[in-house]
Order: structure tokens, then sequence, then C-alpha cells
């Protein structure tokens, strides 16, 4: 055979044998990539199609009933239902998509949906020989509008009489008690659980005062918001209202409330403040309700971004130390998040004369503003007690109260009360810029 025509042959042969293991290689994987995609795609949709803790939620809340789609479930429970909202193991976060409810529910769904609304749970707090009970729903809310009654072992039972979903009980001896709900209404009633109850007061935060709190929305404002400035009824004609006259050394202030409105930061930095002192809250003066202030988040976020330091203080209307311990808790919890470098305040002063705790005595005025105090200073800040002259003299006993931060009320030139002070509030008809309407100014004497 001419050389030239094997060469030719023996390349056709090779080129024959690459194609033919070419071909078999792109067959290896098309069926290699079929095989493994069919086992990934089962095993997601096996995964997607078998929720063993829904579908044993639903069995537990369906023991001992025969329903027309037993057997069936997972193919009814999960044929419509959109699986992007449970989100890792929380299965009921479809209640918090405010769109969910908008298409019909499936079984699975609705099933949950009656479980979480009639499921119950405590949360139950002692301050001193005390005992308060909340009880909550399933997203955690107070249940209002149902007289529950709880008893205490060995002790009796107590109605929730306001239908308020608390339930306080006072006057306990220390020691555990075993809590039960004996009339729940058509909710399902929780375990009975042990609680222990304080035999003398501690001035820490209170963890669950959140569900206490509540908004000028929740209550009548104007009958529950009537502080008095009892400072008035001491002024005279030499008070400096703008604070660019003072002329006194320390540092520039304000403290506002609701009342002041809208405020533009930037422009009161620019006039010199160098901090504000911020109502977060206030106790009713009728019911007693604790109140968050409407302008306090607002007025925080601004008077921090402009630069100005901050404080907070709180309208008191508490009558004994365990009111108090409330309001400080309150005050903290609202605390949370922001730099607060100047003190926490408790307000002490009238509610117009008819306040629930216009009447109290000087002792237990006194202890009420020690326990706020103790109980702010316990989570690590400063605590004061604020007051006009004249309050200072006759309603409190100042003596008591030398361990913590005093914010003088008195409006004249130079005060005239002789005992110590740390802050000097000088007026509330100031004018500051950035502020509609008149304005209290302050100074401090305190290196911040």
């Amino acid at each position: 055979m001419d050389s030239r025509i094997k060469k030719r042959a023996v390349l056709i042969s090779a080129i024959m044998v690459l194609l033919v293991v070419f071909v078999t290689f792109l067959g290896n994987m098309s069926r290699m990539k079929s095989l493994f995609g069919k086992d990934q795609s089962e095993e997601e949709q096996t995964e997607q199609e078998t929720p063993s803790e829904i579908e044993s939620l639903v069995q537990e809340t369906d023991e001992g009933t025969e329903t027309e789609d037993d057997g069936s479930f997972a193919q009814d429970g999960f044929a419509g239902a959109d699986k992007t909202k449970q989100v890792g193991d929380d299965l009921r976060a479809f209640l918090r998509d405010s769109t969910f409810f908008d298409r019909e529910l499936s079984s699975y769904e609705k099933k949950l949906l009656e479980a979480n609304e009639k499921s119950l749970s405590f949360v139950t707090t002692s301050v001193e020989r005390d005992l308060r009970v909340q009880i909550l729903d399933g997203a955690g809310n107070v249940v209002t509008g149902v007289p529950f009654v709880v008893s205490l072992k060995e002790q009796g039972s107590y109605i929730d009489q306001d239908k308020d979903g608390i339930v306080y009980i006072s006057n306990l001896s220390a020691g555990d008690y075993e809590v039960t709900l004996t009339e729940a209404g058509e909710f399902e009633k929780p375990k009975p659980t042990v609680v222990s109850v304080r035999d003398k007061v501690e001035y820490t935060a209170i963890p669950d005062i959140t569900l206490l709190m509540k908004t000028e929305a929740d209550v009548i404002a104007e009958e529950e918001d009537t502080e008095e400035k009892d400072a008035l009824a001491d002024a005279d004609d030499t008070e400096v209202v703008d604070v660019r006259d003072l002329g006194e050394e320390g540092q520039m202030g304000i403290d506002v409330s609701k009342w002041n409105g809208e405020i533009d930061w930037d422009r009161v930095q620019n006039a010199g403040i160098t901090y504000a002192i911020i109502r977060c809250g206030y106790r009713g003066s009728s019911t007693g309700a604790l109140v968050e202030d409407p302008y306090f988040r607002q007025n925080m976020q601004g008077a921090l971004a402009a630069g100005l330091k901050v404080g907070v203080y709180f309208f008191t209307q508490a009558t004994n130390e365990v009111e108090a311990v409330e309001e400080a808790s309150m005050a903290l919890a609202l605390c949370e998040g922001y730099r607060i470098t100047y003190p926490i305040f408790i307000d002490s002063e009238s509610a117009g004369g008819n306040g629930r705790a216009d009447g109290l005595d000087m002792e237990t005025r006194t202890r009420v503003c020690q326990a706020f105090c103790e109980t702010v200073e316990d989570a690590g800040y400063s605590g004061g007690v604020y007051g006009g002259r004249n309050w200072f003299r006759s309603k409190l006993r100042m003596d008591a109260l030398t361990d913590h931060i005093i914010w003088l009320a008195e409006y004249r030139e130079k005060p005239i009360y002789g005992g110590n002070y740390h802050f000097w509030q000088y007026t509330s008809s100031g004018n500051v810029d950035g502020i509609e309407g008149r304005v209290d100014l302050d100074i401090s004497y305190l290196a911040y």
C-alpha cells in the first residue's frame, strides 16, 4: 500500500475513535445531569411536602377529632400556601404579613391561626409582697375584655374586674405560689405556673414593663396629663427669659415635652443650647396609667442628631415605692437604644390638686423619689429629682435625697433656695430659636 494511503487511513481511524469517545462522553454527561437533577428535585420536593413540625402541630390540635380530610392534610394544607411565609423554624411568620390574609386560607392555616388566637400565657411580676399577673395571647399581647379569674393555691381567687388583662394582688407573704387561670372565657387555659413573691422591694427594673405602657391614643390625655408647674406660684419679675442673657457659668440647656410641639433641633443647637432634658412619659393623674409622651422619640432623635447631649424626665403620680419602680422601669425601657449622658429625673410636682398622688405625706413622697432614683441608678444611669423651691421645702425630706441629683425650679434672677442643687431651671418663659412659643431654660453646674 502506498505510504500516503497508509497515513491517511491511520488518520481517519484516529479521528473515528476520538469521535466515538466524544459522543460517548456527551451521552454520559447528559445521563448524569438528568440523574442528579432528578434526585435533587425529588429531595427538595420531599422536604417541602413533608413538614413534620407543622403536621405534628395540627395533629395535636385535631387529636381525638375525626375530619373529612384525614390522611390528605399535606396536600390540602399546602396546595395553596405560600411557603415563603415560613422563616427558618418560625412557623408563625405568616401571621406578621399584613397581605397574607388577602387570599383564601388553607385548612392548615385556619387551624394554626385559630390555635394562636385561643392560646394564653402568663407574665408575672413581684416587687414587694405583691403579684401582678398579665394574661397574654399567642401574639404576646395583653388580652382585654375578658373577666379572667386567677387563683393562687391556698390563697383564693381574684377576678379581673376591669377586664384589662391584668390581675394585681397585694398584701401577700413572701414565698412561692402556684398560679392557675380558672376562668378564661373562650380561650384555652395555660398550664399552672409557680412564681416567687418578694418580701422587700428591690430597686431593679421590671423586665416586662412594656406590657403596661400605653400611648395617648389609649387614654383621655386631657384627664391624665394634668402636670402643673408649682414654681410659677413662687416666680417674680426678675427671671431671665433669653438664654443669651443669663451670664452664669455652666452648661445651657432646655427641657421639653409634647407641649413644645415641633422643634428645629439644628437651630436650637446653633442658639447655644448644649443639652436637653426630654420628657419620656407620665403616670396618669386619674387612672394611674403609664403613658409615653407622644413627642419623646421624635425629640430624642432630633436632639441627638443635632449634636446635643440628652437626659430624660418622667412626671410621677406614684403613690408608693412599687409604682415608683414601675415608672423608673418605663423610663429605662424608653431610653434603650439612645445615648443618655445626663440624668434620668423624676418630676415630683402637683397634678392640679386632684391628682392621685397630690395628697401623699412627706415621708411617702420621699420614698417614691428614692425608689425611682435607685432603680435607674441600679441600671447604670444617674438618678435625679425635680421640683420647685416651695415643693422641696414642704413636700419632700431633702436630707434623704442628698445622694441623688437635684434639679431646682425657681424663676427669679438668683435662687433663694437654701439647699444644694445641681441643675437650675431659671424660667418657664424662655425664648430659643427653633422652638415656637415659650420653653423652659436650664443651667447645669455639673460637668458632663
